[in-house]
């Protein structure tokens, strides 16, 4: 009886699949491919072709309107030699170092303001947001110019008070600051994804520091800064790719010149005169895969070093 018992398991196993269950098997199989087909297209013809192409673009001499030439490795080489490309290296590098952090820091102390018990929270919520609604888009970046020129809102503004700037605009030690504070105003979605991380941390931690008599800084630094360490890792990280590929804001602003002086010529920026200003495609395709590179290895750091700051509830270390 028992070696009856133990046979069927082994019988069931090696039975024959009914040729019914493997029709009705194969034909959802297909239909799940008909409904991800329309992605499957859009990825391989709009994104993994380009980025193939443009890799192989990359290591050849391509103008456009001539058959791309082999270059090998000259393009790349080409790069450390040309004192435009390492300008917008250190341009995009400040732009990433200063106007990253002061963004999360502006999206932090609001989102810190409108976690408090205050009336209209959902007008402030979608005022704050707003901004990020509408995004690095050319309309906005023409009034940005329009406001920080000559005789501009902000010219007149400072004016009124006593401080003659003469416009931001067309002064390059200026420039840099007036591209941090229009990215610092579009703060709203690391607000947001903020405000539900501080809607997750307990306020059984906030009312027993309270009653051993920490300060509200130091229940900042205990308590709110390490439970919202994720959040704070997963702002960093959007943010920081965002910053690398800042670009229609800097070619409305800059005429698509990076001007005045070279002082707003950002990284994708240079990479626009170069494949579509000059026609030097190849070189271009150098320069995007160079940024690609460069922001793998950054992100790769990122995860690397977050064990030692980003503590997840529950993680034990």
């Amino acid at each position: 009886m028992s070696a009856v018992q133990e046979q069927k398991p082994r019988d069931l196993a090696t039975a024959p699949v009914p040729a019914d269950y493997r029709r009705a098997r194969r034909a959802e199989t297909r239909t799940g491919y008909a409904f991800l087909a329309p992605w499957l297209i859009g990825f391989f013809v709009l994104t993994a072709g380009p980025m193939l192409a443009s890799l192989y673009l990359a290591f050849t001499d391509y103008n456009l309107f001539q058959a791309p030439e082999w270059i090998g490795l000259e393009n790349f080489q080409r790069l450390f030699d040309d004192p435009r490309y390492l300008q917008s290296v250190k341009i995009t590098l400040i732009y990433v170092l200063l106007g990253t952090p002061i963004k999360l820091a502006a999206a932090l102390a609001v989102a810190l303001l409108l976690n408090s018990a205050l009336s209209g929270q959902s007008f402030y919520r979608s005022a704050f947001y707003a901004p990020s609604l509408i995004g690095a888009s050319v309309s906005i970046a023409i009034v940005w110019k329009a406001m920080f020129s000559d005789g501009g809102v902000v010219d007149l503004g400072l004016t009124g008070l006593g401080f003659a700037s003469g416009g931001w605009v067309g002064d390059p030690s200026k420039t840099m600051p007036m591209m941090i504070l229009l990215t610092t105003w579009q703060f709203g979605a690391p607000m947001v994804i903020f405000l539900a991380g501080l809607k997750q941390v307990p306020r059984e931690l906030y009312e027993a520091a309270s009653v051993d008599g920490a300060g509200a800084l130091r229940r900042f630094w205990s308590i709110t800064v390490p439970m919202l360490s994720p959040v704070i890792f997963f702002n960093l990280l959007l943010e920081t790719i965002n910053a690398f590929q800042i670009f229609a804001s800097a070619f409305i602003i800059s005429g698509g010149q990076g001007g005045p002086a070279g002082s707003t010529l950002f990284y994708t920026l240079y990479l626009y005169i170069r494949g579509f200003q000059d026609s030097q495609m190849g070189y271009a395709s150098a320069m995007a895969w160079m940024l690609a590179l460069v922001i793998g290895l950054i992100t790769a750091a990122m995860f690397r070093t977050s064990n030692a700051w980003v503590h997840y509830s529950g993680e034990s270390k």
